[in-house]
Protein backbone atom coordinates (compact mmCIF):
# COMPACT_ATOMS: atom_id res chain seq x y z
CA UNK A 1 0.00 0.00 0.00
CA UNK A 2 2.74 2.43 0.99
CA UNK A 3 4.76 1.48 -2.11
CA UNK A 4 1.72 2.23 -4.27
CA UNK A 5 1.35 5.69 -2.69
CA UNK A 6 5.03 6.49 -3.28
CA UNK A 7 4.78 5.20 -6.85
CA UNK A 8 1.71 7.34 -7.57
CA UNK A 9 3.45 10.37 -6.07
CA UNK A 10 6.57 9.90 -8.21
CA UNK A 11 4.49 9.36 -11.35
CA UNK A 12 2.55 12.57 -10.64
CA UNK A 13 5.79 14.55 -10.23
CA UNK A 14 7.17 13.11 -13.46
CA UNK A 15 4.04 14.17 -15.33
CA UNK A 16 4.30 17.70 -13.93
CA UNK A 17 7.95 18.06 -14.96
CA UNK A 18 7.44 16.33 -18.33
CA UNK A 19 4.70 18.82 -19.16
CA UNK A 20 7.20 21.68 -19.06
CA UNK A 21 10.13 21.70 -21.50
CA UNK A 22 12.36 23.77 -19.27
CA UNK A 23 11.39 21.65 -16.29
CA UNK A 24 12.38 18.49 -18.17
CA UNK A 25 15.69 20.06 -19.18
CA UNK A 26 16.31 21.03 -15.56
CA UNK A 27 15.47 17.51 -14.35
CA UNK A 28 18.01 16.00 -16.76
CA UNK A 29 20.74 18.35 -15.51
CA UNK A 30 19.81 17.66 -11.90
CA UNK A 31 19.87 13.90 -12.51
CA UNK A 32 23.30 14.23 -14.14
CA UNK A 33 24.76 16.05 -11.14
CA UNK A 34 23.09 13.57 -8.79
CA UNK A 35 24.75 10.61 -10.54
CA UNK A 36 28.12 12.38 -10.47
CA UNK A 37 27.69 13.08 -6.75
CA UNK A 38 26.87 9.44 -5.98
CA UNK A 39 29.76 8.02 -8.02
CA UNK A 40 32.30 10.77 -7.23
CA UNK A 41 34.80 8.67 -5.19
CA UNK A 42 34.83 5.98 -7.88
CA UNK A 43 35.16 8.09 -11.03
CA UNK A 44 37.57 10.81 -9.86
CA UNK A 45 40.89 10.08 -11.62
CA UNK A 46 43.12 11.34 -8.79
CA UNK A 47 43.06 12.14 -5.08
CA UNK A 48 41.69 15.52 -4.05
CA UNK A 49 44.95 17.12 -2.87
CA UNK A 50 47.37 15.08 -4.99
CA UNK A 51 50.02 17.11 -6.84
CA UNK A 52 50.59 15.57 -10.25
CA UNK A 53 53.46 15.30 -12.66
CA UNK A 54 53.20 15.20 -16.43
CA UNK A 55 54.62 12.55 -18.74
CA UNK A 56 58.05 14.23 -18.67
CA UNK A 57 58.19 14.10 -14.87
CA UNK A 58 57.69 17.83 -14.29
CA UNK A 59 55.19 19.12 -11.74
CA UNK A 60 51.98 19.84 -13.68
CA UNK A 61 51.43 23.44 -12.55
CA UNK A 62 48.69 25.50 -14.27
CA UNK A 63 48.43 23.23 -17.28
CA UNK A 64 45.81 24.07 -19.87
CA UNK A 65 43.11 21.47 -20.63
CA UNK A 66 44.63 18.60 -22.60
CA UNK A 67 44.23 14.87 -23.17
CA UNK A 68 46.42 14.23 -20.13
CA UNK A 69 44.50 16.70 -17.92
CA UNK A 70 41.03 17.21 -19.49
CA UNK A 71 40.14 20.28 -17.37
CA UNK A 72 43.68 21.46 -16.66
CA UNK A 73 45.47 21.74 -13.33
CA UNK A 74 45.77 24.21 -10.46
CA UNK A 75 48.71 26.28 -9.22
CA UNK A 76 49.60 23.34 -6.95
CA UNK A 77 49.53 20.83 -9.81
CA UNK A 78 46.20 19.29 -8.78
CA UNK A 79 43.79 17.83 -11.29
CA UNK A 80 40.75 20.07 -11.79
CA UNK A 81 38.59 17.27 -13.16
CA UNK A 82 39.04 15.28 -9.95
CA UNK A 83 38.38 18.36 -7.82
CA UNK A 84 35.25 19.20 -9.82
CA UNK A 85 33.85 15.68 -9.48
CA UNK A 86 34.51 15.49 -5.74
CA UNK A 87 33.25 19.07 -5.25
CA UNK A 88 29.99 18.08 -6.93
CA UNK A 89 29.32 15.58 -4.16
CA UNK A 90 29.90 18.14 -1.39
CA UNK A 91 27.95 20.91 -3.11
CA UNK A 92 24.97 18.65 -3.84
CA UNK A 93 25.04 17.37 -0.25
CA UNK A 94 25.00 20.91 1.17
CA UNK A 95 22.33 22.14 -1.24
CA UNK A 96 20.04 19.13 -0.83
CA UNK A 97 20.36 18.90 2.96
CA UNK A 98 19.93 22.65 3.49
CA UNK A 99 17.01 22.85 1.07
CA UNK A 100 15.10 19.91 2.56
CA UNK A 101 15.67 20.89 6.20
CA UNK A 102 14.75 24.53 5.53
CA UNK A 103 11.51 23.62 3.73
CA UNK A 104 10.68 21.25 6.61
CA UNK A 105 11.08 24.13 9.06
CA UNK A 106 9.28 26.68 6.89
CA UNK A 107 6.42 24.33 5.97
CA UNK A 108 5.66 23.38 9.56
CA UNK A 109 5.81 26.96 10.79
CA UNK A 110 3.56 28.06 7.91
CA UNK A 111 1.09 25.22 8.43
CA UNK A 112 0.77 25.68 12.19
CA UNK A 113 0.73 29.46 12.05
CA UNK A 114 -1.84 29.61 9.26
CA UNK A 115 -4.11 26.96 10.72
CA UNK A 116 -4.22 27.98 14.39
CA UNK A 117 -3.78 31.75 14.01
CA UNK A 118 -4.08 33.83 17.18
CA UNK A 119 -1.17 34.01 19.60
CA UNK A 120 0.71 31.13 17.98
CA UNK A 121 0.57 32.93 14.63
CA UNK A 122 1.75 36.15 16.29
CA UNK A 123 4.74 34.40 17.92
CA UNK A 124 5.77 32.56 14.75
CA UNK A 125 5.47 35.62 12.51
CA UNK A 126 7.38 37.88 14.89
CA UNK A 127 10.10 35.24 15.03
CA UNK A 128 10.08 35.15 11.23
CA UNK A 129 10.49 38.94 11.17
CA UNK A 130 13.53 38.60 13.43
CA UNK A 131 15.07 36.02 11.10
CA UNK A 132 14.43 38.35 8.13
CA UNK A 133 16.68 40.86 9.90
CA UNK A 134 19.55 38.36 10.23
CA UNK A 135 22.02 38.59 7.31
CA UNK A 136 23.47 35.25 6.24
CA UNK A 137 27.21 35.98 6.07
CA UNK A 138 27.56 37.70 9.48
CA UNK A 139 25.57 34.86 11.04
CA UNK A 140 27.87 32.32 9.37
CA UNK A 141 30.97 34.23 10.52
CA UNK A 142 29.74 34.10 14.12
CA UNK A 143 29.13 30.33 13.90
CA UNK A 144 32.56 29.69 12.41
CA UNK A 145 34.24 31.95 14.96
CA UNK A 146 32.62 29.98 17.78
CA UNK A 147 32.88 26.43 16.43
CA UNK A 148 35.41 26.44 13.59
CA UNK A 149 35.16 25.86 9.82
CA UNK A 150 32.98 22.83 9.29
CA UNK A 151 30.61 21.79 6.53
CA UNK A 152 27.77 21.16 8.99
CA UNK A 153 27.94 24.67 10.42
CA UNK A 154 27.56 26.04 6.89
CA UNK A 155 24.44 23.87 6.51
CA UNK A 156 23.10 25.01 9.90
CA UNK A 157 23.64 28.67 8.98
CA UNK A 158 21.80 28.24 5.66
CA UNK A 159 18.92 26.33 7.27
CA UNK A 160 18.49 28.97 9.97
CA UNK A 161 17.99 31.70 7.37
CA UNK A 162 16.26 30.51 4.20
CA UNK A 163 13.08 28.96 5.65
CA UNK A 164 11.51 32.38 6.29
CA UNK A 165 10.05 33.10 2.83
CA UNK A 166 8.49 29.66 2.43
CA UNK A 167 6.95 29.94 5.91
CA UNK A 168 5.17 33.19 5.06
CA UNK A 169 3.91 32.03 1.67
CA UNK A 170 2.66 28.71 3.04
CA UNK A 171 0.98 30.49 5.98
CA UNK A 172 -0.95 32.72 3.60
CA UNK A 173 -2.08 29.72 1.55
CA UNK A 174 -3.14 27.76 4.64
CA UNK A 175 -5.16 30.73 5.96
CA UNK A 176 -7.12 30.63 2.69
CA UNK A 177 -7.60 26.85 2.66
CA UNK A 178 -8.74 26.53 6.28
CA UNK A 179 -11.93 28.49 5.44
CA UNK A 180 -13.06 26.02 2.78
CA UNK A 181 -16.05 23.75 3.30
CA UNK A 182 -14.21 20.43 3.27
CA UNK A 183 -12.01 21.61 6.17
CA UNK A 184 -15.11 22.64 8.12
CA UNK A 185 -16.68 19.27 7.30
CA UNK A 186 -13.56 17.45 8.56
CA UNK A 187 -13.79 19.39 11.83
CA UNK A 188 -17.49 18.51 12.14
CA UNK A 189 -16.67 14.80 11.72
CA UNK A 190 -14.27 15.06 14.66
CA UNK A 191 -10.97 14.84 12.76
CA UNK A 192 -7.97 15.82 14.86
CA UNK A 193 -6.08 19.01 14.10
CA UNK A 194 -3.02 16.93 13.18
CA UNK A 195 -5.02 14.96 10.59
CA UNK A 196 -6.59 18.10 9.16
CA UNK A 197 -3.24 19.90 8.84
CA UNK A 198 -1.19 17.04 7.43
CA UNK A 199 -3.90 14.91 5.86
CA UNK A 200 -6.19 17.53 4.30
CA UNK A 201 -4.35 20.85 4.01
CA UNK A 202 -0.79 19.78 3.22
CA UNK A 203 -1.68 17.66 0.13
CA UNK A 204 -3.41 20.74 -1.32
CA UNK A 205 -0.29 22.89 -0.98
CA UNK A 206 2.12 20.16 -2.17
CA UNK A 207 2.99 21.94 -5.47
CA UNK A 208 3.80 25.05 -3.45
CA UNK A 209 5.98 23.00 -1.10
CA UNK A 210 7.88 21.46 -4.00
CA UNK A 211 8.22 24.87 -5.64
CA UNK A 212 9.89 26.35 -2.56
CA UNK A 213 11.95 23.20 -2.04
CA UNK A 214 13.54 23.81 -5.44
CA UNK A 215 14.00 27.50 -4.62
CA UNK A 216 15.59 26.70 -1.26
CA UNK A 217 18.04 24.20 -2.74
CA UNK A 218 19.05 26.73 -5.41
CA UNK A 219 19.50 29.45 -2.81
CA UNK A 220 21.54 27.05 -0.65
CA UNK A 221 23.92 26.30 -3.52
CA UNK A 222 24.44 30.03 -4.14
CA UNK A 223 24.83 30.78 -0.42
CA UNK A 224 27.40 28.01 -0.01
CA UNK A 225 29.31 29.17 -3.09
CA UNK A 226 29.43 32.72 -1.74
CA UNK A 227 30.53 31.58 1.72
CA UNK A 228 33.21 29.28 0.30
CA UNK A 229 34.53 31.97 -2.02
CA UNK A 230 35.02 34.19 1.04
CA UNK A 231 36.98 31.43 2.78
CA UNK A 232 34.34 30.16 5.21
CA UNK A 233 34.09 26.61 3.88
CA UNK A 234 35.40 23.41 5.43
CA UNK A 235 39.14 23.18 4.57
CA UNK A 236 38.94 19.37 4.56
CA UNK A 237 36.31 19.29 1.79
CA UNK A 238 36.10 20.94 -1.61
CA UNK A 239 33.08 22.64 -3.17
CA UNK A 240 32.63 24.60 -6.37
CA UNK A 241 32.84 27.82 -4.39
CA UNK A 242 35.95 26.49 -2.66
CA UNK A 243 37.59 25.89 -6.05
CA UNK A 244 36.98 29.55 -6.92
CA UNK A 245 38.41 30.58 -3.54
CA UNK A 246 41.58 28.56 -4.22
CA UNK A 247 41.84 30.28 -7.59
CA UNK A 248 41.48 33.70 -5.99
CA UNK A 249 44.15 33.18 -3.35
CA UNK A 250 46.53 31.78 -6.00
CA UNK A 251 46.44 35.18 -7.76
CA UNK A 252 45.81 33.55 -11.16
CA UNK A 253 42.16 34.54 -11.60
CA UNK A 254 42.99 36.71 -14.65
CA UNK A 255 45.05 34.07 -16.45
CA UNK A 256 43.82 30.59 -15.43
CA UNK A 257 40.50 30.82 -17.30
CA UNK A 258 39.99 27.03 -17.26
CA UNK A 259 40.19 27.02 -13.46
CA UNK A 260 37.52 29.72 -13.25
CA UNK A 261 35.24 28.40 -16.00
CA UNK A 262 34.46 24.85 -14.86
CA UNK A 263 33.09 25.46 -11.31
CA UNK A 264 31.33 28.63 -12.47
CA UNK A 265 29.52 26.77 -15.26
CA UNK A 266 28.52 24.02 -12.83
CA UNK A 267 27.04 26.54 -10.37
CA UNK A 268 25.10 28.23 -13.18
CA UNK A 269 23.82 24.92 -14.56
CA UNK A 270 22.69 23.52 -11.22
CA UNK A 271 20.95 26.70 -10.08
CA UNK A 272 19.33 27.15 -13.52
CA UNK A 273 18.13 23.53 -13.45
CA UNK A 274 16.45 24.08 -10.08
CA UNK A 275 14.84 27.30 -11.31
CA UNK A 276 13.53 25.49 -14.40
CA UNK A 277 12.05 22.73 -12.23
CA UNK A 278 10.48 25.30 -9.92
CA UNK A 279 8.87 26.91 -12.97
CA UNK A 280 7.05 23.64 -13.71
CA UNK A 281 5.65 23.52 -10.16
CA UNK A 282 4.83 27.22 -10.27
CA UNK A 283 2.50 26.57 -13.19
CA UNK A 284 0.69 23.95 -11.07
CA UNK A 285 0.50 26.23 -8.03
CA UNK A 286 -0.65 29.15 -10.20
CA UNK A 287 -2.47 27.79 -13.31
CA UNK A 288 -2.88 31.32 -14.74
CA UNK A 289 0.79 31.20 -15.77
CA UNK A 290 -0.06 28.54 -18.40
CA UNK A 291 -2.25 31.05 -20.21
CA UNK A 292 0.68 33.38 -20.90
Amino acid sequence: MKFSIVKDFLVAQYKIIRGNRFGMFGAVILLFFGVIALLAPYIAPYELWESLRDSSGKLAILRHPSLEFPLGTTAMGRDLLSQLILATRTTVLIGLTSGLVSILIGANIGLLSGYYGGKLDEVFMRFTDIVYGMPFLPFLIVLISLFGRNIWFVIIAICCIIWRTSARVIRAQVMSIRQRQYIQAAKARGCSNFRIIYGHIMPNILPLLLLYTAFNIAWSVLAEAGASFLGFSDPNNITWGGMLYNLWISGKIRTAWWWFATPSICIILLVSALVFISRAYEEVANPRLKQR
